[in-house]
């Protein structure tokens, strides 16, 4: 607010200062307009989202997981002991901390969706920066500004917009790198000797090998996981089912008895 403030006192006092100087060379970039023409931005920005939707898709797949779990125990309650409700309790809770958890690692302040569009837009940014100073510095601007909400530009003319040019360099910037890159590239493979092509190869089965490994073990404990899950689950329907059956026979019990003593009694009488 206060960066804002001192804008827009500047434009206030702008004529005092040509008058009483020289003139005065202002321009300003608008930095939505460049990051909807950078095609890495916008690549980049669509790969987020989709990342983000899975996130989401996960989070409301763990949700409705719990909700059924809460369901299951509503319907099995009055069948179930004091200590098997309070395990089956224990769970859910352990399962909802989890999901709370995970939201914070993913959009938490600190999480991977703030980390990674902070990562997304620096190097642009960084970009726009340097042909800022560049355009600056060849056409000797005194201010340049950027065109948000934050800088409270309450008019500017469209002739000061520099945008189209901070673009036209970063482009050029860009087609420089891809074609020093692809000429690296070519020295690279045109000079790698036999040797280095072997090792880079030995390098990667290893990373392979590593990569492998560790996706078996975390296949291993998934798996130990599943199993433990199971057991618990199979034990408490084993027990449901002892204890449903428990009830049906005591039930049947009573039933029987009182058909034995209705017969006794229209027998006796």
């Amino acid at each position: 607010m206060k960066n804002s403030f001192l804008i827009f006192f500047f434009f206030l006092t702008l004529p005092t200062i040509t008058i009483a100087q020289k003139s005065i060379k202002v321009a300003y970039v608008d930095m939505e307009y460049i990051l909807d023409h950078v095609p890495e931005y916008k690549e980049a920005t669509t790969q987020l989202e989709a990342r983000t939707q899975k996130w989401k898709s996960e989070i409301e797949t763990k949700m409705q997981h719990v909700e059924n779990m809460k369901q299951e125990l509503e319907n099995e309650r009055v069948l179930l002991t004091k200590e098997l409700i309070e395990e089956r309790e224990e769970e859910i809770d352990y399962e909802e901390k989890a999901i709370l958890a995970y939201q914070e690692e993913k959009f938490g302040p600190q999480g991977q969706f703030i980390v990674q569009k902070r990562q997304l837009i620096q190097p642009v940014q960084d970009q726009v920066f340097n042909a800022v100073q560049e355009i600056g510095e060849k056409r000797q601007y005194d201010f340049i500004f950027e065109n948000s909400a934050d800088a409270l530009l309450l008019f500017s003319a469209k002739r000061h917009d520099i945008s189209d040019q901070v673009l036209k360099i970063i482009e050029v910037s860009s087609r420089k790198n891809d074609r020093e890159d692809k000429k690296e590239d070519e020295s690279d493979d045109k000079y790698k000797s036999v040797e280095q092509a072997e090792e880079d190869k030995e390098k990667a089965e290893e990373r392979e090998a590593l990569l492998q490994q560790k996706q078996d073990e975390r296949d291993e404990i998934m798996n130990d996981r599943q199993k433990t899950r199971d057991s618990i689950r199979e034990a408490r329907q084993k027990e449901f089912e002892e204890r449903r059956a428990k009830l049906m026979e005591d039930r049947q019990r009573k039933k029987d008895s009182l058909q034995q003593l209705r017969d006794q009694q229209k027998n006796g009488g």
